[in-house]
């Protein structure tokens, strides 16, 4: 990062990250309360990052050379706006790492993608219990869209679905 904060540095994750990106989705998972729905594998992470096509992202964020945080992204299309936009799957910190900017470090940073690739809008989804990162997520001029309900199929209700 440029700067006063030569200690951090956000890059784009490289296939060697895997691991450490498979450890901060687990951390993620149990500050969520989600680990039970976990059933991804290192392997799984590792061949969608960094497989023959990949359509998913990450950018990593290292304190002083150690992996603190990480972003996991990817492109969405709005037909409203007629062009590409980017979806942030997660974002995570690691606690010892708080208070030194990383979180806010990495969202600018794929707002800086945003722009430089005219993409119509940069979204994601916050769950409603989780105070800090709505207030986080709002000052840095994020409005909340309640009246968008999130949608989900999986599982088994996806092969029924599949068979009409």
């Amino acid at each position: 990062m440029d700067g006063p904060n030569k200690s951090l540095e956000i890059r784009p994750a490289r296939r060697e990250d895997a691991a450490a990106i498979y450890a901060l989705i687990g951390e993620l998972a149990d500050y969520e309360k989600l680990r039970h729905e976990v059933d991804a594998t290192e392997t799984d992470i590792a061949d969608a990052l960094f497989g023959a096509n990949p359509r998913v992202f990450a950018e990593v964020a290292e304190w002083k050379g150690e992996v603190a945080g990480f972003s996991l992204w990817f492109y969405n299309y709005s037909t409203f706006r007629g062009r590409h936009g980017l979806y942030l799957e997660d974002l995570y910190e690691r606690p010892a790492f708080r208070g030194h900017g990383i979180g806010k470090a990495l969202i600018i940073s794929l707002a800086q993608r945003c722009v430089a690739e005219d993409l119509a809008r940069f979204q994601w989804s916050v769950l409603d219990w989780n105070t800090p990162s709505i207030e986080f997520y709002k000052s840095l001029g994020a409005k909340m869209t309640p009246e968008w309900l999130g949608c989900r199929v999986e599982d088994e209700a996806i092969k029924k679905l599949a068979g009409g």
